[in-house]
């Protein structure tokens, strides 16, 4: 018996379109993350890229705990003497919502090439609005763990065909 190795020739990427509106931002970005790794395929394989394709519609609208939107910060340094940035998440979603989503899909995959890789299949809009009819995306409802909802109207996670 010969033990079987993946191709990422071998396998065709598919696109999935998800809606945020309403859903908790760290349930979302790790079944993000797990979609953008492959981890739902049988063949998946930790050393290639066997993920698909996600779009994130209504960023702009995700689910907001009253706390976090002040005390949640985004930091980043220029590499020069006081060149340290902060901004708080309501200042981020009111500015750049999609780069909120980015950043926590970011934190969830690997820190190589590969996580690189991976990142640039996502694509993240404000609104419901995208530019990415042409590849037939699979609409994809995210719950969280053991079929619990992520936010106050979610349904079950299904795929249905768009």
């Amino acid at each position: 018996m010969k033990t079987y190795f993946p191709s990422a020739l071998a396998k065709t990427p598919h696109w999935y379109v998800v809606d945020a509106t309403d859903q908790i931002l760290g349930r979302l970005a790790s079944e993000i993350a797990r979609i953008l790794m492959g981890k739902h395929h049988p063949i998946y394989s930790p050393h290639l890229d066997m993920g698909d394709y996600v779009v994130v519609i209504n960023a702009a609208k995700i689910f907001r705990e009253g706390a976090k939107l002040t005390q949640k910060m985004y930091s980043r340094h220029s590499g020069y003497p006081g060149g340290f940035r902060q901004r708080s998440l309501a200042t981020m979603l009111a500015t750049h919502p999609d780069r909120v989503i980015s950043e926590a899909v970011k934190g969830m995959l690997p820190k190589n090439r590969l996580g690189a890789a991976m990142l640039k299949k996502l694509r993240v809009y404000p609104d419901a609005h995208h530019e990415h009819a042409a590849q037939q995306p699979t609409v994809l409802t995210v719950t969280g763990k053991r079929g619990h909802p992520t936010g106050p109207f979610v349904e079950p996670l299904t795929v249905e065909q768009a």
